[in-house]
């Protein structure tokens, strides 16, 4: 089985990840997916799993918030947030994320020699920061199964910021700064180069939680 494994396309799917899904048997898809045609173009290939992301607004009312559900042999759980998986991580051998837009994979084992793979595959929608733009493959085979990660070259245009935004928190450090200094969203977004919908998250946090850190604010959106 060809399961490709999106996360955050933010209503961008690019000809480079469409190319990898002729063939699929099924498509997860870990939220923020930002618009149904979206979904309705990754159905014209395989059918379609998918949770509802923070970013999806009235238009996801009906997708759900996490999925559980067998898949090929595997015991799959999904969700947008890492924060939200399940705490026994035991019952599941595959768990799909998104969210931060940063590949990962973390394995975590458990007493009789099972494992859980935890697995983010980042986003291969808009570029945002330094971060690569990824997608992950699973494969199911009578053997075992394995994943993928893939990583689609960005265009010249998408040149990451003036900082260096791969670090999260320190992002967060500025706008905190910038936002106590009286500065308002768009300010703070085109002078450092930054997606704006992330400062006015990171403002709205830091305004309405007096005395919160910049890990306080990370706890909070889910990072």
């Amino acid at each position: 089985m060809k399961i490709p494994i999106l996360s955050d396309t933010h209503d961008l799917l690019r000809p480079e990840a469409l190319a990898l899904l002729p063939g699929s048997q099924c498509i997860l898809h870990g939220g923020d997916i930002s618009s149904p045609g979206i979904l309705n173009r990754l159905a014209q290939f395989a059918p379609v799993k998918a949770v509802r992301g923070n970013n999806d607004k009235e238009w996801a009312e009906g997708l759900p918030p996490f999925l559980d559900f067998e898949l090929g042999g595997l015991r799959v759980f999904m969700t947008h947030k890492k924060k939200d998986l399940p705490k026994d991580l035991s019952l599941y051998d595959l768990m799909v994320f998104g969210h931060s837009h940063q590949y990962s994979e973390i394995w975590a084992d458990h007493p009789g020699g099972r494992r859980t793979l935890m697995l983010n595959p980042g986003s291969c929608g808009p570029r945002r920061f330094h971060q690569p733009i990824t997608l992950a493959m699973l494969t199911i085979e009578e053997s075992g199964w394995q994943v993928k990660r893939i990583e689609i070259p960005h265009a010249p245009k998408e040149a990451a910021p003036k900082i260096d935004p791969g670090n999260i928190k320190k992002q967060i450090e500025i706008v905190m700064k910038e936002t106590q200094k009286g500065n308002g969203v768009s300010f703070i977004a085109e002078k450092y180069g930054l997606d704006k919908a992330l400062v006015e998250q990171i403002a709205r946090l830091y305004v309405t939680h007096p005395g919160v850190t910049a890990d306080g604010i990370m706890t909070k959106m889910g990072l």
